[in-house]
């Protein structure tokens, strides 16, 4: 299954929440390193830049591949993501005289793009230092806050937009109302389901396995019981053999739990 929309990781502590709250909206999201190549970005329909802790004027930064900005495919860049854009494209960012952490009142200069949907202020969740001070040639402001002159901006002919404040988070409350715009921009299909996802991994357990058997650790956290569940269900209990060693730190009779759970699902030792 292709991804309609590729969420680049510059190091934000919410990259995979974009991903999540793309899937919820039934879009199918991967994500993906800044300096992922062209080719591998055939057929996609959106790029979201992820936000990050790094600064555009000083090192270190993360490398990314400039091609990405030449696709003529949406763009949405988010903290981070929205000041390389704004760098990108030939704005300018500077340091913040007042660094913004937390809930801040957005004002809506225009309801244009993915900002359609807006009220004319709406509250919005801030983590920056750097300030986009001005914009990009050819860009328009869609909103701003007291300390941030530039919180919103779009090229719209081109579909490229980029927001300081950080619409995947709870504390945003458009914030899926802007992300389902963006959705709607790229042109997605929304189909993406999570039963959907469990399909396609187990006919990607099937290709990869192929007629082995597996031995697999089970630690007793969430990523090593789903995938203990998941080469179950796709290979038959009888193919699979999971081991889990209690060391002492478990949870009272979760180990029992484990072993109660796994027992109906393959062999757990």
């Amino acid at each position: 299954m292709k991804p309609c929309i590729i969420v680049l990781d510059f190091g934000g502590q919410y990259t995979h929440l974009i991903a999540n709250r793309i899937r919820r909206l039934r879009g199918y999201s991967e994500i993906s390193p800044p300096d992922i190549s062209k080719e591998q970005l055939t057929g996609v329909r959106g790029i979201i830049l992820s936000g990050g802790p790094a600064s555009v004027y000083t090192s270190p930064q993360p490398s990314y591949n400039p091609d990405i900005f030449t696709l003529n495919i949406p763009l949405l860049g988010i903290c981070y993501g929205h000041q390389l854009l704004a760098l990108q494209f030939g704005g300018e960012i500077r340091r913040g005289s007042k660094k913004e952490y937390g809930e801040t009142k957005l004002q809506v200069e225009s309801n244009q793009g993915i900002f359609q949907a807006l009220d004319r202020d709406e509250e919005v969740w801030m983590s920056h230092g750097d300030t986009v001070y001005k914009l990009p040639p050819g860009f328009t402001l869609l909103g701003k806050t007291t300390d941030c002159p530039v919180a919103a901006m779009a090229d719209l002919s081109r579909k490229i937009y980029g927001l300081q404040f950080h619409p995947e988070v709870t504390h945003t409350p458009c914030g899926m109302k802007i992300l389902e715009a963006f959705i709607t921009e790229c042109g997605c299909e929304r189909t993406w389901t999570t039963r959907g996802c469990m399909e396609l991994a187990i006919n990607q357990i099937k290709d990869q396995v192929g007629e082995r058997n597996v031995f697999l650790l089970v630690s007793g956290g969430v990523d090593s019981s789903v995938a203990f569940a998941l080469l179950s269900k796709a290979l038959g209990a009888e193919r699979v053999c999971g081991l889990l060693i209690d060391n002492g730190f478990m949870r009272k009779d979760e180990v029992v739990q484990i072993g109660q759970y796994g027992g109906l699902l393959g062999k757990l030792m």
